[in-house]
């Protein structure tokens, strides 16, 4: 995984991330990594939430909230994906189980 983003960080690939991976980061994140946060966050551009978004996330919950235990967050990520037309970077994709989105290899 990690040679994939040194790979993706050194093309001229747009790398786009969630208001809400940024939340997840900075709740867990401790002072010394704030400097290394910050500098991610700014080398990355951030998809705002809108009416879209959140219609479509309220569509995934409302889809697979209880099959799949989709939550509020997850399902704003992978709106933020598909409304973009990118693919989503995760290890977790039990959480992602929609059928239009794509992930990164």
């Amino acid at each position: 995984m990690v040679s994939h983003w040194l790979e993706l960080g050194q093309s001229d690939a747009l790398i786009l991330y969630s208001p809400v991976s940024a939340a997840e980061l900075w709740a867990g994140a401790r002072p010394p990594e704030y400097t290394a946060l910050d500098a991610l966050f700014d080398a990355l551009l951030c998809v705002p939430i809108d009416a879209a978004l959140g219609r479509r996330a309220g569509e995934y919950l409302r889809r697979y909230r209880k099959s799949h235990a989709v939550e509020l967050g997850d399902a704003l990520i992978a709106a933020s994906a598909v409304e973009r037309g990118a693919r989503l970077w995760t290890r977790n994709r039990k959480h992602y189980p929609m059928p239009e989105l794509a992930f990164y290899e």
